[in-house]
């Protein structure tokens, strides 16, 4: 399991990867069109694609003679359900928390200061 994620933590921090995933979440895209808004070479893309499947992250399937890649959103999972082991750090509610320190706090804290 930890190979697992440490595949796919190590797929998601290149940016060039996550932004593929992110094109990927509408739909399925032949590997050319995966590359164009790229200003890299489609064999630098490949070596991308193959980090990002992988890690299980996406599919690769030939259609013809086209290649397709298709976002595998429960390849996360097992990386999820580790951070949410980390949930107990919520964010902080600001206005709560303003309206806590407005009641424990004196009144003429600004005298204080």
């Amino acid at each position: 399991m930890t190979r697992d994620i440490d595949q796919v933590f190590a797929a998601l921090a290149d940016p060039t990867r996550r932004a593929i995933l992110s094109m990927l979440l509408e739909d399925d895209m032949a590997v050319t069109d995966v590359a164009e808004p790229f200003e890299m070479s489609l064999a630098a893309i490949s070596k991308h694609l193959v980090v990002l499947s992988s890690a299980g992250l996406i599919s690769q399937e030939k259609r013809g003679r086209v290649k397709w890649c298709k976002l595998e959103p429960d390849a996360m999972r097992k990386a999820s359900i580790w951070m949410q082991g980390f949930g107990q750090f919520e964010p902080v509610n600001l206005d709560a928390f303003e309206r806590f320190l407005a009641q424990e706090l004196p009144k003429n804290i600004s005298d204080e200061v």
